[in-house]
């Protein structure tokens, strides 16, 4: 018998997915470690990309070890370190601390999909290492001002249960009729909207800003109107109930227009960010229970959506687009 079980579909699906994300990842991190004029944030991003690379060879084994093609990914072709600085003031520590994020979640659903030990010990190392670097670029951005807490309120005295149905009321059918102020459960997901967003717009401004092909560059600038449609329609919502608004301190776009990213790195990074906000307005819908909030998150994800399937078109035209694995045909 053999040592270890083939491995299945799904295993094979989320390490071909990790491979991408985390070779994306890489030559992000090069450019920024090239970059950085911050030692401490210089020694964060080196010694993660040291780890990250190591956990890449692993799954390149794996494929090896079952005679599967290794991805294309993205490789040194795909960055140029020599360009000036694309983006200024912390941005580099913001943008690896989204990146985690994402990883953090992309990780914990792909363990659910996974069935040999040593392929669950990967995932789980790498949620591991997401959650680990997190917590370091967090901390990292609060110690230099570079990041806005969630507003504070004043702590419960007394346990509450709701008492009638106005709990749900919020769409404005009759304009007599107060809302509820927002609970915490919902101003953490507001929050979480507009930091992504904002730390997304100054992203997608500096691919905008660099892209080489002029239908990319239209779809980075539209973007980035989209980030600002959503951005502003959050910020009406806290500025009713008196809550302060999220904003960057940092993460300036500069005036550089050349190039540190292939326009298809950029592309792909997009659509990650565009599925990041796709189950992310769905978690916040699910948990407001304010019924004005999840109507406006609905329209969130259709905008998001619509915008990721324009992008995948773009990718295929380009010949972008690498295709997962597939399942065999048989006719």
């Amino acid at each position: 018998m053999p040592e270890k079980a083939p491995i299945t579909s799904s295993e094979l699906a989320t390490l071909w997915l990790t491979y991408q994300e985390k070779t994306m990842k890489l030559r992000i991190l090069e450019y920024f470690i090239e970059k950085a004029d911050d030692t401490e944030a210089r020694d964060i991003m080196t010694s993660l990309h040291v780890e990250i690379e190591g956990f890449v060879g692993k799954i390149v084994e794996i494929f090896e070890q079952e005679g599967a093609v290794v991805p294309a990914g993205y490789s040194a072709q795909d960055v140029n370190k020599e360009v000036p600085k694309l983006y200024d003031n912390g941005f580099d520590i913001m943008f690896v601390r989204l990146l985690a994020e994402i990883s953090m979640g992309l990780h914990a659903l792909n363990l659910t999909m996974t069935f040999r030990d040593d392929i669950n010990i990967l995932l789980t190392d790498f949620t591991a290492l997401s959650q680990k670097y997190f917590r370091i670029c967090s901390q990292y951005l609060l110690e230099k001002g570079l990041l806005v807490r969630t507003p504070y309120v004043s702590m419960p005295k007394t346990v509450e249960f709701v008492k009638d149905n106005e709990y749900l009321g919020g769409l404005a059918i009759n304009p007599f009729n107060q809302k509820r102020t927002l609970n915490t459960v919902e101003v953490a997901h507001l929050h979480k909207g507009m930091e992504s967003n904002l730390t997304g717009l100054q992203m997608i401004l500096g691919f905008a800003q660099s892209a080489h092909d002029q239908e990319v560059k239209k779809f980075f600038y539209e973007g980035a109107e989209l980030a600002k449609g959503i951005i502003k329609e959050i910020s009406e919502l806290m500025i009713q109930d008196s809550l302060p608004i999220p904003q960057t301190p940092g993460g300036n776009v500069t005036e550089s227009t050349l190039a540190p990213f292939s326009d298809k790195l950029m592309m792909y990074c997009t659509s990650l960010f565009c599925s990041f906000s796709l189950g992310s307005n769905s978690l916040g819908t699910a948990f407001s229970l304010r019924n004005d909030l999840p109507l406006k998150m609905t329209i969130f994800t259709k905008d998001v959506f619509e915008y990721a399937h324009k992008g995948a078109k773009i990718l295929i035209k380009n010949g972008w687009m690498e295709e997962p694995p597939q399942v065999a045909e048989h006719k």
